[in-house]
């Protein structure tokens, strides 16, 4: 009897040791789905301000790139195109979104000064002395010193139509007279107060000599008299830059429709397209691309 116990006692401690030492089934592992972030969909609002020159508008430029930007984005440009001066004050006085501009130290002095949030270069072209076939001043001889041309238009007291608007083609061609150590004067010194399309059509009427930047003189090439005198002066450079408005300025600024457009006009599409304005009509481009 009691060897029988032993023998249930011994196979019941086998049994309890084997299912101690049978392997643990681990507890099926539920996946955690993983959950894809949801974009978040920036309001560009229904349109931004554009102010900008009034080269960028008399050349055509922007009728020829704003739909592409409208159609990628659903945002409408309301351009206002003034002399870079009274665009720059736009932007300070918050009536505006974005400026396209030519004016670089004006334009870092805008950031510099907190009106703007940064600055970038977009495209760039250059200014040209414009003047009658038959050059009272001579300036062809000196076509591509712009002192010594300057310093002929003073002596000759030949009549000079200025923009006289405070504009980028202003600003330069003020800071061309101090170059060549004159101030203008005179019934021969006009100034207009005028946008570059309405200065050049009057420099025509007159037979007079005007500066313009070379975009606009082309696209009005085929309906005036005037002609290139002065081409080819490195001081003649004429760069373009954009900057977004301060959005602190008021609660009005469309920052994020401006900030979209920026981003649009340095892609390299919209520098391709800029690249390619006025190539098949003029045979050169109008602005030339550099956004970095």
């Amino acid at each position: 009897m009691k060897r029988a116990l032993s023998l249930v006692m011994v196979m019941v401690f086998v049994c309890f040791t084997m299912l101690g030492c049978a392997p643990k089934e681990e507890p099926a592992q539920v996946e955690t789905p993983v959950e894809t972030p949801v974009e978040e969909t920036v309001d560009l609002g229904e349109s931004i301000i554009l102010s900008t020159t009034t080269s960028t508008e008399n050349s055509g430029l922007l009728a020829y790139i704003l739909p592409d930007f409208t159609d990628k984005t659903g945002v409408q440009v309301k351009v206002v195109a003034v002399g870079t001066g009274k665009a720059l004050q736009m932007g300070k006085d918050g009536e505006a979104d974005v400026l396209l501009v030519h004016a670089k130290p004006s334009e870092e002095a805008f950031i510099a000064e907190g009106h703007g949030v940064e600055r970038f270069d977009v495209m760039y072209n250059d200014f040209v002395i414009l003047g009658p076939d038959a050059d009272p001043a001579v300036l062809t001889e000196s076509k591509s010193d712009v002192k010594a041309s300057f310093m002929k238009l003073y002596e000759t007291k030949a009549p000079f139509v200025s923009r006289g608007d405070d504009s980028g083609t202003h600003k330069k061609e003020k800071s061309l007279w101090e170059s060549a150590e004159v101030t203008p004067e005179g019934d021969a010194y006009v100034s207009a107060g005028k946008g570059m399309g309405d200065v050049i059509q009057m420099a025509d009427e007159m037979q007079a000599y005007t500066m313009s930047d070379r975009a606009t003189y082309l696209s009005m090439s085929e309906n005036i008299d005037l002609k290139v005198v002065v081409e080819g002066d490195a001081i003649l450079f004429n760069q373009y830059g954009v900057m977004a408005v301060n959005p602190d300025k008021n609660e009005m600024i469309n920052n994020a429709g401006a900030n979209a457009f920026i981003d649009w006009l340095l892609s390299s599409e919209t520098q391709e397209l800029i690249s390619g304005f006025g190539v098949e009509e003029y045979g050169q481009p109008l602005f030339i691309p550099n956004a970095e």
